[in-house]
């Protein structure tokens, strides 16, 4: 028979990661629905791909992103969230002050300026990537099988 040798998390612990977890989401999804909504707008922006796909790209990503952070609540979940709003969150920024130019079959997307959507995406990737960074610095760690009696790691039993 199986045993859990994890410490039960305290009811301030779990509540901080399900109010993160509930932020990371909201985050992801409002940035989807931002990217979503836009699409349409930058579908004129083309190289071998246009801005639109990669807008609904960002919106799928961000949508299937936050549906895992509330349905599997895994840290593997949590890596994709972040990964999935910090790698938003870099090209909102590299591409709002540096004019890369087109990168291969992407299209030149320089935008200097800010608008509400633009703002709006870039509180909401923040607030997701501080959120999931703040799930993955708080996963319950697994103690080590099989330390010497007594320890912390055999559950503090003496035989």
């Amino acid at each position: 028979m199986a045993t859990d040798h994890r410490r039960p998390p305290r009811a301030s612990h779990r509540f901080l990661r399900a109010l993160a977890r509930v932020l990371a989401a909201a985050g992801l999804a409002l940035n989807a629905y931002v990217h979503a909504d836009l699409a349409p707008a930058y579908d004129a922006v083309v190289a071998a791909v246009s801005q639109g796909d990669l807008f609904r790209l960002e919106a799928a990503l961000g949508a299937l992103a936050a549906l895992l952070l509330l349905a599997w609540r895994r840290l593997p979940a949590d890596f994709f969230a972040f990964a999935v709003a910090a790698g938003g969150l870099a090209l909102l920024l590299i591409y709002r002050y540096a004019d890369v130019g087109e990168l291969g079959p992407f299209p030149d997307m320089y935008e200097p300026s800010w608008s509400r959507d633009k703002l709006v995406a870039l509180v909401s990737q923040a607030v997701a990537v501080v959120a999931t960074a703040v799930l993955m610095v708080t996963t319950p760690r697994r103690r080590r099988r099989g330390g010497p009696a007594g320890s912390a790691e055999s559950g503090g039993f003496n035989g």
